[in-house]
């Protein structure tokens, strides 16, 4: 059965750090470009990151450019988003999802075949 499941959220204050986890069953990782999306109330879905198969190649939306950063373990079968200096803005219930095959990630949700059930990141003090 082909699942994903993340890990890693949380309540935390504005300037910290969490690590998301999104770890994968009965599928192998490596084949698959991986996104991270969030959803805030009220709002729509929004590309967050994502990150090719191969070369590796990663795109970060504006808003967390430079504060956040994939990466993938192919060996543990499992993607992170390494999220710094948060802001309350970045409040949300975050998702990985993953596509089959090669080529450019996306950051558009409906180009990603199969979706974990998220888990919920609070940025407050």
């Amino acid at each position: 059965q082909v699942q994903l499941v993340e890990s890693g959220g949380g309540l935390v204050q504005p300037g910290g750090s969490l690590r998301l986890a999104c770890a994968a069953s009965g599928f192998n990782l490596d084949y698959y470009r991986i996104g991270w999306f969030r959803q805030a109330p009220g709002k729509e879905r929004e590309g967050v990151s994502c990150i090719s198969t191969g070369l590796r190649t990663t795109y970060y939306a504006d808003s967390v450019k430079g504060r956040f950063t994939i990466s993938r373990d192919n060996a543990k079968n499992t993607v992170y988003l390494q999220m710094n200096t948060l802001k309350p803005e970045d409040t949300a219930v975050y998702y990985c999802a993953a596509r089959f095959g090669g080529g450019r990630c996306s950051d558009r949700a409906n180009e990603y075949n199969y979706w974990g059930q998220g888990t919920q990141v609070t940025v407050s003090s």
